[in-house]
């Protein structure tokens, strides 16, 4: 068999970057549920008609194919999720006589898109959403408890500091109606790419496609540079002579948020008017994240509101929610070595083997240390003591318990103090800081 070639886009991480990955996961689970979400899992695929209204191109979504299918339509409708909003509104809908709202829920699920792998950007990548449903109407307070449960979740984590940017739907789309542009969401997604293809290329592009003279253009460019950490971007948005009542609504509620959000933590959000959203479901509050003094991360944590994305005909259910990219966060740091765990293995004690007849008492203590919540394994061969401190200290294992078979006594080493002494392995505990790995931020 050749040597396997590794596919562009997939991450597979070695097992203490998987420790780190899932101790960020751990985390985020245990702090959204103090702030009162419950969890759900919703299915890998979705119908490709619901999954291609929302603003996503067809070649961005892994079609489902089965590979001996006769009949090609069998699975031919259905795609992988390329985000977990677009599920969660169809979740809503099927369960809605089920469900009690306000609907508060979170989802760390893989998500697969067919975009070009790049540094922070994969095929299939995690993502820790959280959202906020209500039915009818969904007041506007829960846009601003978003980002502050999401900075109470990263705040616990040894993370570099980050800043929320936000916007409104509302303000920009208003801006360019009062501009007199006619596709104003063509606008927006136009603008979503200033970042990536700079000004020249968006004012090309503002030309061709909406039809954008170029003072429109020059006028959107300068929304797009307004940005601030308090309200002060209200006035300069007005300074630029541009009137609408969805605009007017947009700067009141965008102005809410911010004042509300760091009025509550200190410098979480920053108002910016290049922030956009090229998904088509958002329809007020849009947010993206970025790492201070990382920003070519990009976003890795994005989301909105949206107001009519759940809706059977009948009743909406608008929502509002984040999406913490844990692949796009996580994976660059572990790469560069900002973020690696104390240990690659999750054992705290390595218990050492006198010869194979023993094999069963090294067992047995084992199993005593772990129903104490204690990870521990035994020696793989009853090999020299010091082959077997050697096979702990490679792996970060810290203790090594040699059993004394005549006089039934123990003896721990702290393999990397060189201190060793006598325990009783059913009352001995490690310091609570080596019970389990941990994860260090250089």
């Amino acid at each position: 068999m050749s040597k396997p070639q590794p596919i562009s886009g997939f991450p597979e991480l070695l097992p203490g970057q998987r420790i780190v990955e899932q101790q960020v996961v751990d985390h985020l689970r245990k702090t959204f549920e103090l702030h009162g979400f419950v969890n759900i899992q919703t299915r890998s695929a979705e119908p490709l008609d619901q999954l291609l209204r929302k603003g996503e191109t067809s070649k961005e979504v892994y079609v489902l194919r089965r590979l001996q299918a006769e009949d090609e339509s069998s699975d031919a409708g259905l795609g992988l999720h390329f985000d977990l909003t677009v599920p969660f509104a169809r979740y809503v809908l099927e369960n809605s006589g089920k469900l009690e709202f306000p609907f508060r829920r979170y989802q760390i699920q893989p998500c697969w898109r067919g975009e070009r792998p790049q540094d922070g950007r994969y095929r299939e990548f995690w993502q820790a959403d959280i959202d906020i449903v209500d039915k009818g109407h969904l007041p506007a307070h829960y846009e601003t408890e978003i980002p502050l449960v999401i900075a109470d979740a990263l705040a616990g984590l040894p993370l570099p500091k980050m800043t929320v940017h936000v916007n409104n739907r509302k303000l920009s789309q208003g801006f360019y109606q009062g501009l007199g542009i006619e596709d104003p969401e063509e606008t927006l997604r136009i603008i979503d790419k200033l970042d990536k293809i700079g000004p020249d290329a968006v004012i090309d592009m503002l030309r061709d496609k909406v039809g954008a003279d170029a003072e429109q253009a020059e006028q959107c460019l300068a929304l797009a540079s307004i940005n601030s950490t308090d309200t002060s971007f209200v006035e300069r948005v007005r300074e630029l002579g541009v009137k609408h009542e969805l605009l007017d609504q947009g700067l009141e509620e965008l102005a809410t948020l911010v004042e509300a959000a760091n009025k509550r933590s200190p410098g979480l959000v920053r108002a910016n008017m290049s922030i956009a959203r090229g998904l088509d479901y958002y329809t007020g509050t849009v947010y993206e994240t970025f790492v201070d003094g990382q920003e070519n991360l990009g976003s890795v944590c994005s989301g909105g509101r949206y107001d009519t994305l759940a809706d059977d005909g009948k009743n909406t259910y608008p929502g509002v929610g984040l999406s913490i990219g844990v692949s796009r966060l996580v994976i660059p740091l572990l790469r560069s070595g900002v973020l690696r765990p104390t240990r690659d293995v999750p054992t705290c004690v390595l218990v050492a083997l006198n010869d194979e007849e023993s094999r069963g008492h090294s067992m047995d203590v084992a199993q005593r240390l772990r129903s104490r919540g204690i990870a521990s394994q035994v020696a793989p061969a009853a090999q020299k003591y010091g082959k077997q401190i050697k096979f702990a200290d490679k792996r970060g294992i810290p203790f090594v318990l040699f059993l004394d078979e005549e006089s039934g006594g123990a003896q721990i080493k702290d393999i990397r103090s060189g201190d060793q002494f006598d325990v009783d392995p059913d009352e001995w505990c490690p310091p609570q800081d080596d019970l389990h790995p941990t994860i260090v931020a250089e």
